[in-house]
């Protein structure tokens, strides 16, 4: 079973997290952000997972804390889940549009942590998220989980919609990456992942 459960808990927040990689996309988000639960949820529907998040974060001196922090868990748990990483697709890519927003996102379960993030916003904030935050969590997920992330936005106009569709690409590049192959084999050339 592809599953963890993982606590962290620091001065500045206390998380946990569960995730079942072979779920049916059942979710329950609590991080205190009303933006961020939007776009957890967002993930977790559309990569399929089962994905249970609770954060208590200082959020009386910002978000960045507990969104960094929920990346970091969120990272370590998938790393946790996937294991060896035999047995996986191991690469996702896709674009996802969101109204007049495009997003793409191309990703490599390879062990080698890597993020790449060429979005720009034109607002400071999507209610009480950060906008500069979205590329805090992608680079805490990949660096904890091990993946090399290109995220890119194609184009777009509002904030929301970027964002939006940028959550929903890496969440269909990472059902790609996560889907297992037909003979449970590591795909890589080192025998290794």
């Amino acid at each position: 079973m592809r599953t963890a459960e993982i606590s962290r808990k620091t001065k500045e927040t206390d998380i946990q997290i569960r995730l079942d990689l072979d779920g049916s996309g059942k979710v329950s988000i609590d991080t205190g952000i009303g933006f961020l639960n939007h776009m957890m949820t967002a993930f977790a529907v559309h990569s399929g997972i089962d994905l249970s998040v609770v954060c208590r974060g200082d959020l009386e001196v910002d978000g960045h804390h507990s969104v960094e922090d929920i990346g970091i868990v969120l990272g370590k748990a998938v790393s946790q889940a996937l294991g060896d990483k035999a047995g996986i697709m191991r690469y996702g890519s896709a674009f996802i549009p969101m109204d007049e927003a495009l997003a793409f996102c191309s990703l490599d379960i390879s062990g080698r942590p890597f993020l790449v993030f060429n979005a720009q916003f034109s607002d400071q904030r999507i209610g009480e998220f950060d906008t500069c935050l979205c590329e805090e969590f992608f680079r805490a997920f990949a660096f904890n989980s091990g993946i090399t992330m290109h995220i890119r936005e194609e184009y777009g106009k509002n904030d929301h919609h970027i964002c939006e569709a940028i959550f929903k690409a890496a969440a269909h590049a990472f059902k790609a990456a996560i889907k297992t192959n037909d003979d449970g084999s590591v795909l890589s050339t080192k025998g290794v992942l």
